[in-house]
């Protein structure tokens, strides 16, 4: 059966399409033969559902900057509001519409940087009340971009629901609500953008936990905050602004951070409410946050350091 709306769409969109589609059947393969928990079955996406198409050639076949315009082969010619130059080879074009928004994301690839001498550590615990605490005692405020949309967000699900499925109204509500989350998604990243920039600049090398978000979250009251925090993009955001400019992010197990004492190594439990560390041995007092972050510091292991005998070890 030919279907004729294909006939105007660009050929190397649709093998795109077929890519895409091997791609999820080839994990959820692989979900399968590892045994994995959730396996995940790919889910067929229908015309209201699929939000984003990809030019995958590279730049100049089926896509181009010009005039202040994008052009897109079988589209046109488009307007767009550019917010930075695009360095580096362009790879792939993707169009991708968010609620009544449209957005052109590029792929490109870069040289690899050069290394620098590392001259500045940090380690960075991050958490709920604070977002991150370096352990060189300064704080990085979380804003709970969440918290401050809360009441716009209840309002908005409360007119939803009250409208008839599958009426205009109700598709109209539905831009409102994703117009909501798309504020709350752009300030939250915007923030991030901003933090770990200042930690890029500031430092060589920056340590971060390897956390287990994934378990983390199953802590119905602390989901929320955790996910409003967005750990993940966070230590992404980090990752990639420090190693392009030939810095290092290391992640380390983030096992007993809050519990071992930064001065004398003893190991105290304590409840999440409790805030200050106060060590039984050595009388040391600090944040909770600040003594964890200095102890995520003391697990990086200098790669010239030698062979380390038990004594010389930091636990």
């Amino acid at each position: 059966m030919r279907y004729m709306d294909y006939q105007g769409v660009y050929a190397h969109i649709l093998q795109n399409v077929l890519r895409r589609v091997d791609t999820a059947f080839q994990n959820f393969f692989r979900r399968v033969k590892s045994g994995a928990e959730k396996v995940g079955y790919p889910r067929f996406q229908g015309r209201n559902r699929y939000d984003s198409f990809t030019y995958p050639d590279p730049y100049g076949t089926g896509y181009k900057i010009e005039g202040g315009k994008l052009h897109l082969s079988k589209i046109g010619a488009i307007r767009i509001f550019q917010h930075r130059e695009i360095e580096g080879k362009v790879k792939t074009c993707t169009i991708k519409k968010e609620g009544d928004q449209w957005y052109a994301s590029f792929s490109v690839e870069l040289p690899d940087p050069k290394p620098k001498k590392v001259n500045t550590s940090v380690g960075v615990d991050v958490g709920i009340n604070t977002l991150a605490t370096l352990s060189d005692g300064t704080e990085i405020e979380n804003p709970k971009t969440l918290d401050k949309c809360d009441s716009k967000l209840r309002k908005a699900h409360r007119y939803l629901s009250r409208k008839k499925k599958g009426s205009n109204n109700r598709n109209k509500q539905k831009i409102i609500l994703k117009g909501i989350y798309r504020k709350v998604r752009n300030a939250r990243k915007d923030y991030l953008h901003k933090a770990s920039r200042t930690l890029a600049d500031n430092y060589d090398r920056i340590i971060f936990e390897d956390l287990q978000i994934k378990n983390m979250v199953k802590n119905h009251h602390l989901a929320r905050s955790i996910h409003d925090a967005s750990w993940s993009m966070l230590i992404s955001l980090t990752t990639y602004k420090v190693e392009y400019t030939g810095g290092v992010v290391e992640l380390v197990n983030p096992r007993n951070t809050s519990k071992h004492c930064s001065v004398c190594g003893c190991i105290k439990s304590m409840p999440l409410s409790q805030r200050t560390y106060r060590c039984p041995d050595c009388g040391a007092v600090m944040g909770r946050d600040h003594n964890a972050a200095i102890n995520i510091l003391n697990k990086h292991v200098p790669a010239d350091c030698g062979e380390l005998t038990p004594v010389e070890m930091v636990a």
